[in-house]
């Protein structure tokens, strides 16, 4: 056996993800491609922002332009980027988070969010496109509202809502995600919120404020007591989102419970409205499906076998017991036994690291056959 030590200061974990949606809420089509490209090495740190000191702002100045403009944005978009120090950076952050997020969440189904087929996927209005769409913008939203409460944005800092003590929870080092600028900021860079002779550009807008709301869900007013003997003499308040997992898990839910839509015009407002299909024993005409139901108009692909939309199962690792029955698609699954090592017998060492010893295991690996 091999003895490792491994500090117990923690080290930050990076990924090399290189492209997510960003939602487009323009009817009619005039936002540049939805996707945020970024040249990533697989070595930055997801929260990681330049410095704002005076003596290296021009620059850092020059860079968030330069970011700006390699952001496949349509022309507003860039033009308030431009004008945002700090966004561009926030941008990226929130395409990691949405990215990884929706790799979790689906890492047991057929469609695992892979990035090959993204672009097929986008063209569609299946349940997963509008997941992508919701996550997206959730993720926009909560990096939006973190970046601001952790100083990264010069245009906006801590959450100033009517009520909390703001003041006196900057004097103790607290500082309130901002998700009131977050939401009122993504709002104008989104576009406005019209209606529209268009099915898909209904639902897309319909999927983006799904994800809004889900973000807001989370939002919990959190109090620490100040005071002699812990006492709650004095108490200050702020605003803290909860982790972004939740949200994942809220729309993941949302997701399994998507609503098929038709479109129906509104004689009264002038314009095209969602309605689900009606039921049998239901409502004649249908019901308007829900603020927060996303909404799709097409069924999925079965994602079994490589397509434009996605590289399929084959290959892919499976739990015997819970998952390699839906995601082999009834081709079966292969066994392989490999050693795997990990670390055991961890002993804490003073003073500040962890001494381990290196073992091996059997362990029994489930691929579905090609």
């Amino acid at each position: 056996m091999q003895i490792s030590r491994m500090s117990l200061h923690p080290t930050p974990r990076s990924h090399g993800l290189s492209s997510f949606i960003l939602p487009c809420q323009d009817p009619r089509g005039s936002c540049l491609p939805f996707f945020i490209l970024s040249s990533l090495t697989g070595r930055e740190i997801l929260t990681s922002f330049p410095g704002l000191d005076t003596e290296a702002a021009p620059t850092q100045g020059s860079a968030h332009l330069k970011q700006c403009d390699l952001l496949k944005l349509s022309r507003r978009q860039k033009q308030l980027c431009r004008r945002e120090p700090g966004l561009a950076e926030t941008l990226r952050d929130a395409a990691h988070l949405g990215l990884l997020e929706c790799q979790f969440q689906f890492q047991q189904e057929r469609w695992n969010c892979s990035l090959e087929g993204r672009t097929g996927l986008l063209k569609r209005g299946f349940k997963e496109t509008a997941f992508l769409y919701a996550v997206s913008a959730a993720a926009l939203t909560h990096a939006l509202a973190r970046a601001c409460s952790a100083g990264r944005m010069e245009r906006c800092t801590c959450d100033d809502s009517p009520g909390l003590e703001s003041r006196q929870a900057w004097q103790w080092g607290v500082c309130g995600d901002n998700l009131r600028y977050s939401t009122k900021f993504l709002t104008n860079f989104l576009g406005p919120k019209r209606g529209s002779k268009d099915l898909r550009a209904r639902a897309d807008a319909h999927n983006t404020y799904v994800g809004i709301k889900a973000v807001k869900s989370g939002l919990r007013t959190t109090c620490k007591c100040h005071g002699v003997s812990g006492s709650c003499a004095v108490r200050t308040c702020w605003k803290q989102l909860s982790p972004f997992r939740e949200t994942g898990q809220v729309l993941k839910l949302r997701y399994d419970s998507a609503v098929k839509v038709s479109s129906a015009t509104n004689e009264a407002l002038g314009h095209l409205e969602l309605w689900a299909p009606a039921k049998p024993g239901g409502p004649a005409k249908g019901l308007a499906p829900r603020p927060v139901d996303l909404v799709y108009m097409e069924d999925s692909p079965s994602f079994c076998r490589p397509s434009k939309y996605s590289p399929g199962t084959a290959g892919r690792v499976c739990s015997r017991e819970t998952s390699c029955s839906s995601l082999c698609c009834g081709r079966g699954y292969d066994t392989q036994s490999r050693l795997v090592a990990f670390s055991c017998h961890c002993q804490v060492q003073w003073c500040c690291y962890v001494e381990c010893q290196q073992c091996m295991q059997q362990e029994l690996v489930y691929t579905c056959k090609r």
